[in-house]
């Protein structure tokens, strides 16, 4: 029951679901199911059953029968368009089964009437093999309730028989299929069978007979075969299939029934697996004995990188898993490995785009032309390509017209023309009469007899029919060697059953130690149950096959015959050869770019020295000269970064270029802090100075300290220092190559051009870039702001900081356009290189420039070249004595007097009002009389008298009242008379001139 069910496959189709039709046409009327069964009718429900009555075209019913009886007659009806069911002469019935075990006969025959499952009126014929009586009735019929009307007879040993008894071969040959091998594969082995028969030396009591059908090199197709060879009679005590997934099917099934396997025409890795296929033997080659082969050629044309097509089957793939460990193990790389179920053509694409050179192809013969008929639409082939394929194909299996491609036979030709084929060697190359009596040449002389005039190269399996034939050998020579150890334990070989397992170890034995001289070479089977053979290298020259050399993998000997010829110079090479080649730095842009920093850093020298030589000038002085010259050496630090920047792989060598990394760094680095942070220090202590509020002015005032500007520098120098310091030892720098697009030389030759330009990089650059810049960024933005808010402020303290904003405003727009331009073209050297640089140079020249110039110009019109020594304060400040604070001395010292004169007006104008209350109180006192009596005397003057101005007493002069004015104005002489004095009238109505620079 186990061997059944490991047979049997089950399946359950989906049920569509169809539209009903109530209509009269267009349809078939509903038919009665069978008695004792019913109908299944798809994808309707019981409601609709009963209320359907005509049902549309093509919709198909399917007869069910109850209990243990089958169907006989058809299955299925189909509703055709005229209204009638498909075969409704042929009546469908639903009968008993009979027991199935009467239909087989161990060591006899049984034909069955009507062919089919044993239902009631099948009637059962029983004969008996030659050597055999048949005990019991010769006929059987199925009754109505299932059972059979007599019962099984027996075939009994005939010992006075003298004859040769029957043992029977099943065997499955492919026809048609992926590979037709049983075309010539049969007649071999037919061939070879007569000849066993025909011999007294061999097997004397025995006559070997072959039962065989096509398998059509399907697996599906074979399953059902081996349950026919099976389980109909007579006992096959050997079964011989081709093809390697059908060979896998059988040899899997064979252990269950106690049966040996040998194969002529299976090559998959897979069944090379005892514990899988205990009783499996097989006189072709594992398709592995191909990889020694193959891995030997690589090799020896030097081929280190290589590609693969498989067709999706279990031969193939465990064939390219057995050639990636051999590849893997002599340092050869598969670099490409594409697969297809039946459309070759996008794994064919694959292989073209990237870059497939040695190509190995494992797959059937009829998608051998599905493959190239792809290759020469993607021109996979020519001087530069090598194809590797399997040898056991007809030889002219590219001109054989296939109607699943649309190439025509002379772009087959043109596309194969070149390829290596290896195949193990099926014919023995020697002239050696084997143990069948007859050399490889006679054999094949006897097979084209056999075959009829057929055209070798048409007919498939012509190259494994030595396999076949020897294959038959293999088997009567074992068979004939177990006969003695049976007689010994008093068994026979017609008492073979599937349950005997004693004959089939010995049968095992026998085969597992065969060695004997065949028309394919020296048979011998190794632990695996695998033969063991040489390898034929072949190459198609002129469209025909060349043999190029044999190997043998045993001896690790390769034969080789120097006629391989090729469509280029020589072998090709594996890969498209890559040439480097560097992208280096136009040498005219850097010589011109450094010539205009060599100026620049000749100009930088020219002003530090002037700086330097004028320093006690009071002009030089007022510039805070110290911090121009940082200002002088960052940018000649700057400039000479220019050069380093400049460098690269066409000056140093690579184990250098990481100095030259650093050497850009911080010069870069470092003359920036000097240049800009001398700059921005300038002008941030003028901003914090003199862009406050006037009441807070005067609270704020100090004096501007140089060290301070030099510890601000400090700061920010010391902040680059230690941030590129920390960058270097955490991540330094190193050199990293960029790859760009692989180039097509203008030469018609094999190679690409692999365009590389180097780099100064470490492992997280763009987090170290983005704090720099950042940091950098601020920095250039505040001294903007700075700048712009500083631009109407005018002292004498650090007299250039409108010059040194106009140097902040042109190297911040460079620096800000700078950095992200240069980052976008890192990949062009030139451009990259060109904007970078002068952006450096121009961001020099405008600094000297806008710094010096102006200054030399001034001494140099004005003649100022030396002052005397200006008196300056401990602190190295001569802030005292510029006028700027005088100026200011001046205005502070007029507001006071402003306030004092106001006083004093306030003071006079309340005397006057005095004055003028004591005249009119004079003037009435004075009698009436005296005013008649002096009637005549003139009027006083209106002039006052000079006494009665006097201020009332303790009142101070306001005239001489000196002791009330600051020691400043009182002994400023420029601001009143030389007599010191002011009348009333004066003080009224002048005004005192305010004095300003």
């Amino acid at each position: 029951m186990a061997r059944l069910l490991f047979l049997i496959v089950l399946y359950a189709l989906p049920s569509p679901v169809v539209p009903i039709h109530n209509s009269s046409t267009g349809g078939c009327a509903i038919i009665r199911p069978p008695r004792d069964g019913g109908i299944r009718y798809r994808g309707l429900t019981q409601e609709q059953i009963r209320s359907v009555q005509i049902l549309p075209v093509d919709y198909e019913i399917e007869y069910i029968c109850r209990g243990n009886r089958v169907i006989v007659g058809p299955k299925v009806r189909k509703c055709l368009p005229d209204g009638t069911w498909t075969d409704i002469t042929l009546h469908s019935r639903c009968l008993l089964l009979c027991p199935r075990v009467w239909t087989s006969l161990e060591n006899g025959r049984v034909s069955v009437k009507p062919p089919g499952p044993p239902v009631e009126g099948t009637v059962l014929h029983y004969s008996c093999h030659a050597g055999f009586i048949l005990e019991g009735r010769n006929i059987s019929h199925c009754t109505k309730l299932g059972k059979w009307d007599a019962p099984k007879p027996t075939c009994l040993y005939d010992r006075n028989y003298t004859g040769k008894k029957k043992l029977y071969i099943g065997a499955l040959f492919p026809m048609s299929g992926g590979w037709p091998g049983g075309q010539a594969c049969m007649p071999s082995a037919q061939m070879a069978l007569d000849l066993v028969n025909n011999r007294s030396d061999i097997l004397p009591d025995y006559e070997l007979e072959l039962i065989h059908y096509d398998s059509m090199c399907d697996p599906g197709e074979s399953t059902k075969l081996l349950y026919d060879l099976l389980y109909t009679e007579p006992i096959k005590i050997v079964l011989m299939p081709g093809c390697s997934g059908v060979s896998t099917i059988v040899a899997e099934a064979a252990r269950m029934w106690n049966l040996i396997v040998l194969s002529y025409g299976s090559s998959s890795p897979a069944l090379s697996n005892r514990q899988r296929f205990p009783t499996f033997f097989r006189t072709h080659p594992s398709a592995t004995l191909h990889n020694p082969t193959r891995v030997q050629l690589f090799q020896k044309w030097k081929w280190t990188r290589i590609a693969t097509i498989q067709q999706t089957t279990e031969v193939f793939t465990s064939t390219l898993d057995d050639l990636e460990q051999r590849t893997k193990e002599a340092g050869i790389e598969i670099s490409v490995r594409q697969s297809f179920l039946t459309d070759p053509a996008v794994a064919v694409k694959n292989l073209k785009r990237q870059d497939a050179r040695i190509i190995v192809g494992l797959f059937y013969e009829t998608e051998a032309r599905k493959v190239f008929c792809e290759v020469f639409k993607e021109k996979l082939y020519g001087k530069k390509y090598v194809w590797f394929l399997i040898g056991w194909y007809a030889d002219n299996w590219f001109k054989i017209k296939d109607p699943a491609i649309n190439c025509t036979i002379e772009n087959m030709t043109e596309a194969v023309e070149g390829h290596v084929t290896t195949e193990i060697v099926m014919l023995n190359p020697e002239t050696v009469r084997g143990v069948s009596n007859m050399t490889s040449q006679e054999f094949i002389a006897a097979l084209m007899s056999r075959l009829g005039g057929m055209n070798p190269e048409e007919t498939g399996g012509f190259q494994e029919a030595p396999l076949a034939y020897d294959a038959v050998w293999a088997l009567a020579l074992a068979l004939n060697k177990t006969v003695a150890p049976l007689k010994a334990k008093g068994r026979r070989l017609e008492d073979f059953n599937y349950n005997n397992h004693d004959i089939t170890s010995e049968i095992y034995r026998a085969l597992n130690t065969s060695s004997f001289e065949g028309v394919s070479g020296q048979v011998v089977f190794d632990a695996q149950g695998s033969r063991m053979a040489m390898t034929l290298i072949e190459q198609l020259q002129g469209g025909s096959y060349k043999k190029i050399g044999y190997y043998d993998s045993s001896q690790k000997n390769l034969s080789w015959f120097d006629n391989d010829v090729w469509i280029g110079a020589g072998p090709p090479a594996d890969r498209t050869v890559v040439i480097i080649e560097y992208r280096f730095l136009s040498q005219k842009l850097f010589a011109a770019v450094s010539v205009f920093a060599g100026l620049g850093i000749l100009l930088g020298i020219v002003c530090l020295t002037f700086n330097i030589y004028n320093g006690n000038v009071r002009y030089i002085q007022n510039s805070q000269p110290y911090l121009n010259n940082m200002t002088a050496v960052g940018c000649m630090m700057a400039l000479a970064a220019v050069f380093p920047l400049g460098i690269d792989g066409h000056h140093v060598l690579r184990s250098q270029f990481p100095v030259v990394c650093q050497f850009r760094l911080w010069l870069l680095g470092l003359g920036f802090s000097l240049a800009y942070g001398s700059m921005f220090t300038k002008i941030w202590w003028v901003h914090t100075l003199f862009t406050k509020k006037e009441e807070k002015k005067e609270k704020k005032k100090q004096h501007l300290e140089p060290w301070k500007l030099y510890a601000t520098v400090g700061v920010l120098l010391a902040i680059d220092f230690l941030s590129l310091m920390i960058w270097q030892i955490v991540d330094p720098l190193h050199v990293t190559d960029e790859k760009f697009t692989k180039e097509a030389p203008k030469e018609d030759k094999d190679v690409l051009i692999q365009p590389l330009l180097e780099h100064c990089s470490s492992e997280k650059m763009n987090t170290w870039l983005g704090v720099v810049y950042g940091y950098k960024g601020l920095l250039l933005l505040l001294g903007i702001f700075l700048a712009y808010e500083t631009k109407s402020v005018s002292t004498e303290k650090i007299n250039d900081h409108r010059a040194v904003g106009m140097a902040i405003y042109n190297v911040a727009v460079l620096c800000l356009i700078t950095a992200p331009v240069t980052m976008i073209l890192t990949s062009q050297q030139d451009a990259s290189f060109a904007f970078a640089s002068l952006a450096i140079v121009f961001s020099a020249y405008i600094t000297l420039v806008v710094l010096f110039v102006p200054k030399m110009r001034r001494l140099i019109t004005r003649g100022e070249w030396q002052s005397e020594q200006q008196d300056t304060l401990k602190t190295g400040s001569s802030t005292n004595n510029n006028d700027e604070e005088k100026s200011r001395q001046l205005e502070r010292e007029n507001r006071e007097l402003q306030k004092i004169i106001q006083e004093k007006e306030e003071r006079v104008s309340a005397l006057r009002n005095q004055l003028a209350e004591r005249q009119a109180l004079r003037n009435r006192r004075r009698p009436s009389s005296g005013q008649n009596q002096n009637h005549n005397t003139p009027p006083p003057s209106s002039q006052p008298d000079p006494k009665s101005l006097l201020p009332p007493p303790g009142y101070p002069n306001p005239t001489t009242d000196n002791h009330s004015l600051p020691p400043s104005f009182s002994n400023s002489s420029n601001l009143y008379p030389a007599d010191s004095k002011m009348s009333r009238n004066h003080c009224h109505n002048s005004q005192i001139p305010l004095l300003y620079k």
